[in-house]
């Protein structure tokens, strides 16, 4: 996937199924490797430890240039110690056409990652698990039509972090996992599961800022060729911004 496509892809989500249907047959040509059984990524922990995260809930509006482009539905919460953030986005596709991605991500009280599962409709249906073991991930796709196939990222020292290219309460995850108390500068290690190449971002903070009357407090993710600002009210995400898109994700108002 080219720079341009995957930028708008990520800040957007307007490309979204076409992305995921050019991403998968490229990869099985790099993957070499046959795929892999159900493989289960939780170990049992024998007491709950200390979580960076709190329960959240609600709904994003996707805007670009100005006018609605989709929604994502998520919610972040406690299952026996350990944590899910689940979500549900529609965007408009081509042809006045609406595309469907859902993802579930388990995750530890740490913010390490257990399991990710993505689905999607169009342009043909098409799906991905990725089992972390440690710093090894281990990722089978399957997609309608074809045959299921199995690629490993490695990654050199934790954390590591999913960042969904239509999965935008993932940038909540990464909110929560950010040490708001020392505001210090920290890069992650990132994988980007459309992408199927391990990366990394570089998070900083930007200080608080008034945005429609509310105070919050910016943090820059920045990667090789793309930044996003996220507005966060104590660690809460309310606000995306993507300036090079003209892309805007706004935390609906609670019903």
């Amino acid at each position: 996937m080219n720079r341009e496509k995957r930028k708008g892809f990520a800040a957007a989500a307007l490309a979204l199924a076409c992305a995921m249907a050019a991403a998968i047959p490229s990869a099985a040509g790099a993957a070499g490797t046959p795929a892999h059984g159900s493989q289960k990524g939780k170990d049992k922990k024998e007491a709950a430890a200390p979580s960076v995260f709190v329960e959240d809930r609600g709904t994003f509006q996707i805007q670009v240039d100005g006018h609605p482009a989709g929604t994502e539905e998520f919610e972040i919460h406690s299952i026996a110690g350990e944590w899910t953030a689940r979500g549900t986005a529609e965007v408009a596709g081509e042809n006045g056409a609406k595309a469907k991605v859902t993802g579930k991500l388990e995750l530890r009280p740490d913010g390490a990652p257990l399991r990710y599962d993505w689905t999607a409709s169009s342009p043909r249906k098409a799906a991905a698990t990725i089992v972390f073991e440690g710093t090894l991930a281990k990722m089978e796709l399957r997609m309608e039509g074809a045959s299921p196939y199995s690629q490993d990222f490695n990654f050199q020292s934790p954390p590591v972090i999913i960042l969904d290219n239509n999965m935008y309460h993932h940038y909540a995850v990464l909110a929560r996992i950010y040490d708001w108390e020392h505001k210090e500068p920290k890069t992650y290690n990132v994988l980007i599961p459309q992408d199927l190449t391990p990366g990394t971002v570089s998070v900083e903070y930007g200080g608080p800022q008034v945005v429609d009357g509310q105070k919050l407090e910016v943090l820059r993710v920045r990667s090789t060729d793309l930044e996003i600002e996220l507005y966060c009210d104590n660690g809460r995400l309310m606000r995306l911004e993507v300036p090079s898109a003209k892309a805007v994700i706004v935390r609906l108002p609670a019903k």
